[in-house]
């Protein structure tokens, strides 16, 4: 709605700062119309932003108007109440990242966070994130701000949460055509952030065991459950539990560990091998050839990982590798039609 006339003209420059953030180029025309004053009057008003530091241009003619530029400090800011509850939250996040801004991203959290209102304040206060990786960024949908500040408020308050879960596809987990299904259940324990995907680390009352779930897939239900008494996660180490599961390690004890380790010596060079071995430990052993200790959640899946190199294998160790590539070499054969079907040698 227009500012009337009689506004202020501190409120009128603060509307008209906001506005000038928001798009790109303003005709004056349509400025002084959302203002509801003259174009003279904007003209006064684009002074006065000047004076304080704000780089305003204007461009003259029938089809003229004004723009925000980029300037050589920053000014002040002003920022609707999503896009400060969104800046906030980024900062926390990014105390947590280990991408070597964390001070920073403090001290920034620090300034925002004091001149939120206390309703936003609030929100923003309750997200506590837990940083699992903080290499590689996740592709694909995000979780709803809502929902975090949703979570993590239960999670500080120690109550249950309601929630339908969507499979990857899309559709609610477990549908199975004969109607809604009832809502799932968790204790939440811990938000973490591993490789740019929010997850919910909870104990399952119905399942008696922990949980991992995406943010991201959660539609949560009101109201929240009942009380329930924190457990602590196996291992104590929430990062460690969480890469565990992962690695498909079950995490029953938090150890960090691939279930399958293997070593081999491939003919390639150190450098070439490296920057896809994750997170094994490759060594150099000549201008062509390395060394590379690497894991897995299974042998199979290993050994098919080992072939994408495209060159010669030598399997170091253990057995159960050599095993799993008689196996792949034996499926490739048959997909090649060199074999019959079924698992003939």
């Amino acid at each position: 709605m227009p500012i009337a006339s009689s506004t202020a003209t501190s409120g009128r420059l603060l509307y008209l700062l906001s506005l000038l953030q928001a798009r790109r180029d303003w005709p004056g025309e349509q400025l002084a119309h959302r203002l509801g004053v003259s174009e003279r009057t904007v003209r006064r008003d684009v002074d006065r932003l000047r004076e304080l530091g704000y780089p305003v241009q204007a461009a003259r003619g029938p089809d003229g108007g004004y723009r925000l530029e980029a300037g050589s400090e920053l000014p002040p800011l002003l920022f609707d109440d999503e896009q400060a509850v969104a800046l906030a939250v980024a900062l926390r996040i990014a105390v947590v990242t280990g991408a070597g801004i964390e001070d920073a991203a403090a001290r920034a959290l620090a300034t925002v966070r004091q001149v939120l209102p206390s309703r936003l304040r609030q929100r923003v206060d309750v997200l506590a994130v837990t940083a699992a990786e903080s290499a590689g960024r996740g592709a694909g949908p995000q979780a709803d701000t809502d929902v975090l500040v949703a979570l993590s408020a239960a999670i500080r308050s120690g109550e249950e949460v309601r929630f339908d879960y969507r499979s990857p596809g899309g559709a609610e987990a477990g549908a199975d055509g004969d109607g809604p299904q009832p809502p799932r259940r968790a204790q939440p324990h811990h938000l973490v952030v591993r490789q740019g995907r929010w997850y919910l680390v909870g104990w399952s009352p119905d399942r008696q065991d922990w949980r991992i779930y995406r943010a991201d897939r959660m539609t949560l239900r009101v109201p929240n459950g009942p009380r329930f008494t924190p457990r602590e996660v196996p291992g104590g180490d929430v990062a460690a539990f969480l890469s565990a599961r992962f690695k498909g390690a079950g995490g029953a004890e938090g150890v960090d560990e691939w279930p399958c380790r293997g070593e081999v010596i491939l003919d390639l060079p150190a450098a070439r091998v490296a920057p896809f071995a994750g997170d094994g430990l490759v060594e150099e052993l000549g201008p062509a050839r390395s060394r590379l200790l690497i894991g897995s959640w299974s042998w199979a899946a290993m050994a098919a990982t080992l072939a994408r190199f495209d060159t010669e294998i030598e399997v170091v160790g253990p057995t159960a590798l050599c095993d799993a590539f008689a196996e792949l070499s034996r499926r490739a054969a048959r997909a090649a039609g060199f074999l019959p079907a079924g698992r003939g040698s």
